[in-house]
């Protein structure tokens, strides 16, 4: 099993939190019911109040990561998750955005992912004389293979800074791609799905001394209706 197909099997058989990180919403207070959401114009961020309509504005408006910073970015999380056909990858999914919408929603972050950048770019110069992003792939790996993994009896608060880094790009890859319409395609998950519906068969029927009213399992069962909501009247009869 190669390493994304690794990465898929840990998403689908322990979920969210196999990437180390657990991500919240906007932080804000509890805000309007959604009914005054849509009133005001939100539906297309439905479930959202107004103060995080605000905060997501005010948070795509600031840059924090400087144009070579992006760039390494998504470099960085094509190695950590290589794109494959049809779906494509980090760059499709727009995970470096993600990254940067993140670090920008929770600041604490921000110094581990900076100095992050700065140690891949040094510690290729230094080996390689060439920065991170321009590397061979090979070179990329070599240098990734230092920090990829820690020394599990030892808290990662007390690794390297390097180590916490790359735990981190790690963590925010696999989220911003798994959780983006790129990624669930690639999972090949569909949600919950209805079942085709028939009624209850005769010979149970039969059992109990019931059968239906034809004009009611006629609308209950009509395939061609599928998806669309029941309806009833103030008396409880079923209309569509």
């Amino acid at each position: 099993m190669d390493r994304r197909k690794s990465i898929q099997a840990i998403i689908l058989g322990a979920g969210a939190g196999a990437t180390g990180l657990i991500f919240k919403g906007c932080k804000t207070d509890e805000g309007p019911t959604v009914e005054e959401n849509i009133a005001s114009g939100a539906e297309e961020f439905f479930g959202r109040t107004p103060e995080e309509l605000k905060l997501i504005e005010k948070l795509n408006a600031e840059q924090l990561f400087n144009t070579h910073e992006m760039e390494t970015i998504a470099i960085l999380s094509t190695v950590i998750l290589p794109p494959k056909e049809p779906h494509g990858g980090p760059i499709e999914a727009e995970v470096p955005e993600f990254i940067e919408f993140i670090a920008k929603d929770y600041p604490e972050m921000q110094d581990t992912l900076l100095g992050g950048l700065m140690w891949l770019d040094h510690t290729c110069n230094t080996t390689f004389g060439i920065e991170f992003k321009s590397a061979t792939l090979e070179q990329q790996k070599q240098i990734l293979d230092t920090i990829a993994f820690h020394d599990v009896e030892v808290p990662l608060e007390d690794q390297p800074m390097e180590i916490q880094f790359f735990h981190m790009m790690r963590g925010l890859t696999v989220t911003g791609y798994y959780t983006s319409k790129v990624g669930i395609a690639d999972l090949g998950y569909k949600g919950n799905m209805p079942n085709v519906w028939d009624g209850v068969p005769e010979d149970v029927l039969e059992q109990h001394g019931v059968s239906y009213d034809p004009e009611w399992i006629a609308k209950c069962v009509d395939q061609s209706k599928r998806g669309i909501i029941a309806e009833w009247d103030e008396e409880g009869n079923l209309l569509t």
